[in-house]
């Protein structure tokens, strides 16, 4: 070999199973993964969502035993998301202000069972309780108004931190509504519950089965680029992420993740904070596709492409997978 370093042979260190180990720069382990679920009405209720294969909406009681599952597998957090009843569906979303709503049962019942030992994060936004599927409220003219949308967001985050929540995670997009949420939770009472904001959230194709699943994909009417990112973008990324910071968000999200390792690893340079992406239902399908066609092992897969999130500077992933990963991490 010829260079700086002529009798280095790279290779050495990639000879053995041991050597690999111990020269591996990331590693991924199940306090890295935070396991999105879903939450549906009912008693005893298993629903298999179709385009998401392998995952279920399931009852609360059911939700409090996979919260537990969380817990023995190692898996420090899990993230709820509802899907609430046609009936309870509106055009103001004020479901998500019921004390006594889905989310909020939910949380209850896993904090009851669980205790402090697993972490709760839960959605705030509107597209789970509006009738017509959009993250906000809308004027006149169908477009998505910002600070209205906010002062629902803002009772919707207060509403969930009663019930429990751990973790406040705004996905809308509206802007300064990480402000208004954080002076709400300090004001309420409640100065200890994390912010986890959804900074830099594109206007994406991957997100149709989680539409599925949360049941505003048949409601959607056109769709959600006047306030979630254009998929061009980068440095817009860095700008909103600067805002969130200044607001008070504790930690920031990617999503979706494996398409933006870019911005995950500019975000995490440029700001030095816990940066976590979010593997999007899209992203699983596709893994999910892929193995069930013969085209690549599913185990594989799902452990190269979480590490790849841990490799561009993620703190932590929430993905579907998150079960998996975890068991074929503990051996």
């Amino acid at each position: 070999m010829t260079g700086l370093f002529p009798d280095t042979r790279l290779r050495r260190t990639r000879a053995s199973g041991w050597s690999r180990a111990l020269h591996r720069e990331t590693v991924l382990t199940p306090a890295d993964l935070i396991w999105p679920l879903f939450v549906t009405e009912g008693e005893n209720v298993e629903e298999p969502i179709a385009s998401l294969p392998g995952v279920s909406r399931w009852s609360v009681d059911q939700i409090v035993s996979r919260a537990q599952e969380a817990i023995e597998l190692g898996i420090p957090c899990i993230a709820l998301f509802p899907n609430t009843q046609p009936d309870r569906r509106s055009d103001n979303g004020a479901e998500a202000l019921n004390p006594d709503n889905l989310m909020c049962r939910a949380i209850r019942a896993i904090r009851e069972a669980s205790g402090a030992d697993i972490g709760i994060l839960t959605d705030v936004a509107l597209d789970p309780y509006t009738a017509h599927g959009q993250d906000g409220l809308l004027d006149d003219d169908g477009y998505v108004t910002n600070d209205a949308t906010v002062e629902v967001l803002v009772g919707q985050a207060l509403n969930q931190a009663a019930a429990g929540a751990d973790i406040i995670a705004p996905s809308d997009m509206m802007d300064g509504r990480i402000g208004a949420i954080r002076a709400a939770l300090e004001e309420g009472g409640y100065p200890n519950v994390q912010i986890m904001s959804y900074a830099a959230k594109y206007a994406s194709a991957f997100y149709g089965p989680f539409r599925d699943a949360v049941g505003s994909g048949g409601l959607l009417k056109g769709d959600k680029k006047s306030y979630q990112m254009d998929p061009a973008n980068g440095e817009e990324a860095l700008r909103e992420v600067a805002l969130d910071l200044s607001e008070g968000a504790d930690s920031v999200m990617v999503k979706p993740g494996l398409p933006y390792l870019d911005i995950v690893r500019r975000v995490k340079d440029r700001f030095e904070v816990p940066v976590f992406a979010y593997q999007v239902s899209g992203e699983y399908a596709m893994i999910e596709a892929a193995a069930a066609a013969g085209a690549g092992d599913r185990d594989a897969l799902v452990l190269e492409t979480l590490t790849s999130f841990k490799r561009a500077g993620c703190t932590g992933v929430l993905t579907y997978h998150a079960p998996l990963a975890a068991k074929l991490l503990n051996g």
